[in-house]
């Protein structure tokens, strides 16, 4: 059976670099069910509309330095712009407490409810 996909996703995440490694890992791991593309990362919250509508993602995801409160504007705000946009907001200090391998597992664990439900 081949990966379903490809999806577009875009992530919010004020250290792009880190954001890249953590997403390659993960689309990595994926690969035999899904084909994700990391079209994009956005390093703060003002240009999430411009990027969004350029790349009209399937997935969006806010990292875990954004609150609770911006990260549901951000996700909002994505949301009207691509209707049906399938987003999620990584738990608020998630890298800094348990670092990038707790990151990668928890939306390995996330990834099919996102994607699928």
């Amino acid at each position: 059976m081949s990966p379903s996909g490809p999806y577009k996703l875009v992530t919010v995440n004020t250290a792009p670099d880190r954001a890249r490694r953590l997403i390659g890992r993960v689309v990595e791991a994926v690969k035999d069910k899904y084909t994700i593309i990391h079209a994009a990362n956005v390093d703060n919250e003002e240009d999430v509309p411009a990027v969004v509508k350029a790349v009209q993602p399937d997935v969006l995801f806010t990292a875990s330095m954004w609150s609770p409160e911006q990260s549901q504007r951000i996700r909002d705000g994505a949301q009207e712009i691509v209707p049906g946009l399938k987003t999620y907001a990584l738990p608020q200090g998630l890298q800094v407490d348990k670092g990038p391998d707790a990151v990668v597992e928890h939306i390995l664990e996330k990834l099919p409810s996102i994607i699928e439900g």
